[in-house]
């Protein structure tokens, strides 16, 4: 065996102190091709150590008969396409959060607010039914077209518009006689609790 097979050989057995040796061996190779994708210095340095504990993590999955560089830098492109992916749709979720603020609240943007006034929305929507709220934030958060919504559901597309309708109307009903109704907005908290909503229902 070579120094590394062996090195690698140590690592899946869970020594530390070979899995160190490891890290301080590939770490800047890494850190350089993630960062010529990703042009942000301390996500490529996050993305990096998320390798290498995966690398930890699945140490005997190691195969010590093929090319321990090539699996690396497969775990490293994929660490990137899946920022790639979250961030793209993290940002559709954004722009979305904006446009249901801007048709439940006729009033201005506002750049500040209490945690408080943060979750005011995302509380509301869960008062919705069940249905009607799956169908509210698949359409608005998720960006899926009505007819995409009514062949998962069944249901026509008229019906699916009813149920958008009926749960702006209840939404904006729940803001406006709220004392902070005049600046429940998008804001990065309320981006979270919604967000976390859509996680749990869909």
């Amino acid at each position: 065996m070579n120094s590394e097979t062996l090195l690698l050989a140590e690592v899946r057995t869970g020594s530390k102190k070979a899995f160190e040796q490891l890290y301080r061996n590939y770490k800047f190779r890494v850190y350089r091709t993630i960062h010529k994708q990703i042009s942000d210095d301390a996500i490529a340095e996050e993305l990096m150590q998320d390798v290498f504990i995966k690398i930890w993590e699945k140490r005997s999955d190691l195969d010590l008969e093929k090319s321990f560089v090539a699996y690396l830098f497969r775990i490293a492109g994929s660490r990137v396409v899946d920022y790639c992916r979250k961030a793209k749709r993290d940002q559709a979720i954004k722009a979305n959060l904006q446009l249901i603020a801007s048709e439940i609240s006729e009033e201005p943007l506002e750049s500040t607010f209490s945690r408080e006034e943060d979750d005011l929305l995302a509380r509301a929507i869960e008062q919705l039914p069940p249905q009607r709220k799956k169908i509210f934030l698949l359409c608005k958060l998720e960006g899926k077209s009505y007819e995409e919504v009514s062949r998962l559901y069944g249901v026509s597309t008229s019906t699916i518009s009813d149920h958008i309708v009926k749960a702006t109307k209840f939404l904006r009903k729940c803001l406006v006689n709220t004392p902070a109704a005049n600046c429940i907005l998008f804001v990065p908290f309320l981006f979270v609790s919604v967000k976390s909503i859509l996680e749990k229902i869909i």
